[in-house]
C-alpha cells in the first residue's frame, strides 16, 4: 500500500491472496486491509469484493453501491476520471441499483474511516509537538489538547464498536460511529494544523476528502443514526450490542 494505489493496488492484493483471505478469514482480512488503506492513504476498489462475498457472489467484479442522499455509484476497477469529491477514486454516479447486503461492507468502511482518522490525528499531533508559539509547543495549550483528546476518544469509541459488530444493526452503528469520528478528526485536526492543512504539500487534505467521501458510502453517520433511532422506536427496545 505504501508503493501502490488504485488499480495497481487492486491487482497486487489479488496476487497476495486477498480473495482467499476474504473467503477463509473475513473478519481478520477486512479489518487488516481496510484499516491499512486508511492509515497509508492508499485506495483500491476492494469494497466491491466485500459486498459481493456477503451476497454469495464471486469477488473481482463491481456492484452499484448506495450513497448518502439516495444516490448510487459504481467503484470501477479500471482507471477513469471522476466528478467525486475525492478525485483519486474511480467512482461514477449511476441511476440506481438493486439492494445488496451491507453489514460487512459497513464494517469494512468503518475500519477504513478509523484508519484515516488515526492518520489525521497523528499528523495534527506531530504538528502540535513541532509548532511553537510564544516560546513553547502549541501542544501545551489547553484548547489544542482538548481538540486532540476529543478526536482520540471518538476514534477509540468507533474502533470499540467495530470490534463487537457482528450483525446488521451493530454494523450500522459501528459505521455511524466511524463516520462521526472521521468528521470530528477532519474538523479538529484542520484547526490544529491551521493554514498548512489546506496546502497541497501537506497530506491532511487528502485524508479529509477521503474521510468525507467514505462517510457517505453505504449511508452517512447522520442517516445511519436516524435509521437506528427509527428501528429502536419501532421495536420499543434497544438491543444489547456487546456483553460487558
Amino acid at each position: 500500500m505504501e508503493a501502490n494505489s488504485g488499480v495497481a493496488l487492486d491487482s497486487a492484493l489479488v496476487e497476495l491472496g486477498w480473495h482467499d483471505m476474504l473467503s477463509e478469514m473475513p473478519d481478520v482480512a477486512i479489518s487488516l486491509v481496510f484499516r491499512l488503506l486508511g492509515e497509508t492513504g492508499a485506495h483500491a476498489p476492494v469494497i466491491n469484493d466485500v459486498i459481493l462475498a456477503e451476497a454469495g457472489a464471486e469477488p473481482g467484479g463491481t456492484v452499484p453501491l448506495p450513497y448518502a442522499g439516495g444516490s448510487w455509484l459504481v467503484w470501477h476497477r479500471t482507471e477513469r476520471s471522476t466528478e467525486a469529491l475525492d478525485k483519486e477514486l474511480t467512482v461514477e454516479v449511476v441511476e440506481s441499483g438493486n439492494p445488496v447486503p451491507l453489514a460487512a461492507g459497513r464494517r469494512a468502511l468503518g475500519w477504513w474511516l478509523v484508519g484515516t482518522s488515526r492518520t489525521m490525528l497523528d499528523l495534527a499531533r506531530t504538528h502540535a509537538l513541532d509548532r511553537t508559539q510564544f516560546g513553547k509547543p502549541i501542544s501545551g495549550f489547553q484548547a489544542v489538547r482538548h481538540k486532540l483528546a476529543e478526536t482520540f476518544v471518538a476514534i477509540e469509541g468507533a474502533e470499540a464498536a467495530l470490534l463487537v459488530a457482528d450483525d446488521e444493526f451493530s454494523s450500522l452503528l459501528a459505521k455511524a460511529a466511524a463516520g462521526k469520528a472521521a468528521v470530528t478528526a477532519a474538523r479538529h485536526c484542520q484547526q490544529v494544523l491551521g493554514g498548512i492543512g489546506f496546502t497541497d504539500e501537506h497530506d491532511l487534505h487528502r485524508h479529509i476528502r477521503r474521510g468525507l467521501f467514505l462517510d457517505g458510502l453505504l449511508g452517512s453517520a447522520k442517516e445511519l443514526t436516524r435509521e437506528a433511532g427509527a428501528a429502536i422506536r419501532a421495536s420499543g427496545s434497544a438491543p444489547r450490542i456487546a456483553n460487558l
